[in-house]
């Protein structure tokens, strides 16, 4: 079997899956993470055999692949606001969505490098990692239930070489607020998919990425936007800011109960797809 034929080979069994755009992205970072070789090496080299070793890597990366699990947990890394990342199954795999959040924040604070902020279910570390990345300066706090997650966003930020405090905590803890300073920025993003939804979810996503950083109860949707929104309160500054991601279909409940909450100036934010996809409110 040569590079170019199982390149080939893999883009067609990955069809029935996925469009033909993220069939043969996935095949891509496929062939890399086995040959070592970016994509015009391999163009050069498409003739040339793969070596056992290649090709035992290749059926089982396959293997994986038909059965949903997700190229970046094969590949052991995924890439967020230009940084590669280290993921598995025990965080969230970085989405385009959240860059957008990211890109919100540093936005809004232009002149202010020196935040104290923190980053309420943090995964994979993506988004303080990248603040902390163009604010070098700042203090920033990074709070997740999962110490798996904790363990990840460590690896991440030691990586990318950035100083965060990690703390791990449940944010439905009543008593979570009291391990943290006094901040400038809160962001999130929570889990929101309500658990009716899950049976219409992708595999990749439904038996490889970690339930309870995704899903809430049917009859409360709004859990974690509450109880975080609650947290703000007593955590920051007059002036300060909290930024949500939210669930497209729930974009103005949230809106309604941060207003209930007594925030100013909320304000529902769509993605580059054109769904309600943010929320920042400010503290009085």
């Amino acid at each position: 079997m040569t590079i170019q034929s199982a390149f080939a080979n893999l883009t067609n069994a990955l069809r029935p899956m996925y469009d033909m755009r993220e069939a043969a992205n996935i095949g891509h970072l496929l062939m890399e993470h086995i040959t070592g070789l970016g994509k015009l090496d391999r163009i050069v080299h498409k003739d040339m055999d793969l070596p056992p070793q290649w090709e035992s890597k290749y059926s089982e990366g396959l293997e994986q692949l038909l059965a949903g699990r997700p190229i970046q947990h094969i590949t052991g890394k995924s890439w967020f606001y230009g940084m590669e990342l280290i993921v598995n199954d025990q965080v969230l795999i970085p989405r385009p969505e959240t860059e957008e959040l990211v890109e919100w924040v540093l936005l809004d604070h232009p002149s202010q490098p020196a935040l104290r902020l923190l980053d309420i279910g943090t995964g994979s570390g993506c988004i303080p990692i990248a603040l902390k990345k163009h604010w070098p300066s700042a203090d920033i706090w990074a709070m997740d239930v999962s110490p798996g997650a904790l363990s990840v966003a460590g690896r991440n930020a030691q990586m990318q070489h950035t100083a965060i405090n990690f703390v791990q905590q449940d944010v439905l803890d009543p008593k979570a607020a009291a391990l943290l300073p006094c901040l400038n920025v809160i962001i999130s993003n929570p889990p929101y998919i309500p658990e009716r939804e899950k049976a219409d979810m992708a595999v990749n996503v439904q038996h490889f990425e970690p339930s309870t950083a995704l899903f809430v109860p049917d009859n409360d949707p709004l859990l974690f936007y509450r109880r975080i929104g609650q947290l703000a309160m007593e955590r920051l500054d007059p002036g300060g800011k909290l930024y949500f991601e939210i669930h497209e279909d729930y974009g103005q409940e949230v809106k309604a109960e941060l207003e209930k909450q007594r925030y100013l100036d909320v304000i529902l934010k769509k993605d580059m797809f054109g769904k309600d996809r943010m929320v920042r409110a400010s503290k009085a």
